[in-house]
């Protein structure tokens, strides 16, 4: 069967470097190589040819039926476990039957937020993601509190997950060279078990003031609040609220801080719908 031609509208750029590819593929080794791998994105197993030499299951998902076909032909010992489907519509619970697993992948860049916050939400399946994504946002994800790449992806991510930049790939080294540089990342889940305050209320104020980052908290948050609970948090000149969130910008916080801010939020929001 003749290579599969690279798909504009699936995002495709074929890496074509063995050594990058077999770089990638160790990612999953550490520190859970006992634990099945999911592959999304295979394309024509490039980093596939490395993943199934591990002694561990692997599956892989690719929603491109000529990919599919070519792997198929292929990787015919992994026939079974070449999944034609949707990454982004996938139960992953049904992956492995529930078990645990490491997530890796090449990563189509216009997806590869969308991935992540799936990741988030089945993060007590997957322990461990690695892969290769766009360096700016491989940037963010790693990015700390005083940074200007620091921003929702950070936060969201970082709450969960401990994000190491581990290496930076250039556009030669794939079929079509895409028009940016590529990194490689590794994110571990941390040891928090709860955020410690309302997890929906939190994703909503970090994506409300990052939304407009330029701005000081008692601005950006007349966008999620109430005048009244505005009012509240900003009505006494020696609130909490005043003297350490009031005229910092969303940049300047760190998880915990932003947890707090939550909780501070929460609390008024409740002591105004109770009086």
């Amino acid at each position: 069967m003749k290579q599969v031609r690279p798909k504009k509208n699936l995002g495709q750029h074929f890496l074509t470097d063995l050594s990058i590819a077999k770089r990638i593929a160790d990612t999953v080794d550490e520190p859970y190589a006992d634990l099945p791998v999911l592959e999304v994105g295979p394309g024509m197993g490039v980093m596939t040819k490395y993943l199934v030499e591990k002694p561990r299951p692997l599956k892989v998902v690719e929603i491109d039926r000529e990919s599919v076909a070519y792997l198929n032909e292929h990787f015919p010992k992994l026939r079974e476990n070449i999944l034609g489907a949707d990454f982004l519509r996938m139960d992953l619970r049904q992956v492995f039957d529930g078990q645990q697993f490491v997530l890796t992948g090449n990563y189509p860049y216009d997806i590869s937020s969308q991935i992540f916050f799936k990741m988030l939400d089945n993060r007590d399946l997957i322990p461990c993601c690695t892969g290769m994504i766009q360096h700016e946002v491989a940037v963010r994800m790693a990015s700390q509190p005083g940074n200007k790449q620091y921003g929702i992806l950070s936060v969201l991510i970082q709450a969960w997950y401990d994000v190491e930049y581990l290496f930076t790939v250039e556009p030669s080294v794939f079929n079509p060279p895409p028009k940016v540089q590529s990194a490689v990342i590794r994110m571990t889940r941390n040891k928090v078990e709860h955020l410690g305050c309302d997890e929906q209320l939190f994703k909503r104020i970090v994506k409300t003031v990052f939304n407009q980052r330029r701005k000081m908290l008692r601005v950006s948050l007349k966008q999620l609040l109430s005048e009244e609970t505005l009012k509240t948090l900003t009505d006494a000149p020696t609130s909490p609220f005043n003297q350490q969130f009031a005229t910092k910008r969303p940049e300047q916080l760190s998880i915990g801080q932003f947890v707090e801010l939550t909780n501070m939020v929460e609390s008024t929001m409740c002591t105004n719908t109770n009086n």
